[in-house]
């Protein structure tokens, strides 16, 4: 199996300016991602390892699987984080030009997360809560990230 472009471009070190909403998991603010991703299983799994601080303290920490499927354009995201969210079945994704589109689902919502590629050493991610099925959706997150090194 090929390598995935995306994926590819997504690995390394990686450190960005966030800006988090208040939700009923914790309150909102400015923060810092730092992100550690490489790619595994012949460059079709991207694994990361994201810690988020705020005001210099440790906050959310989660570790993220990608994985490119069989599929030309599908895609499947596994989120684990230390606020206890499992993911009961991965969450299905697509690639929309240099974007990378996926939609989790649980009892608590959906979270859509938008990794969009801007060059080669940066990319902007964005998370999207909905509580009522897809009808509304509002800003949970979104962040610039830089190539680090």
């Amino acid at each position: 199996m090929a390598t995935d472009d995306l994926l590819t471009m997504l690995a390394g070190e990686w450190r960005g300016d966030e800006q988090i909403a208040t939700t009923p998991w914790g309150a909102g603010g400015p923060a810092v991602g730092h992100v550690v991703a490489r790619l595994d299983l012949g460059g079709r799994v991207l694994l990361q390892d994201y810690r988020e601080e705020r005001e210099g303290k440790p906050s959310l920490q989660a570790h993220a699987v990608l994985a490119a499927g069989a599929a030309d354009g599908e895609y499947a995201l596994y989120w684990f984080d230390s606020y206890g969210f499992v993911p009961e079945r991965p969450a299905p994704g697509h690639r929309d030009g240099d974007r990378l589109v996926f939609l989790r689902s649980s009892p608590r919502g959906q979270t859509r997360h938008t990794y969009l590629l801007q060059d080669a050493s940066s990319y902007r991610l964005t998370l999207d809560c909905s509580f009522d099925g897809g009808v509304q959706w509002e800003r949970l997150m979104s962040g610039d990230y830089r190539r680090v090194g």
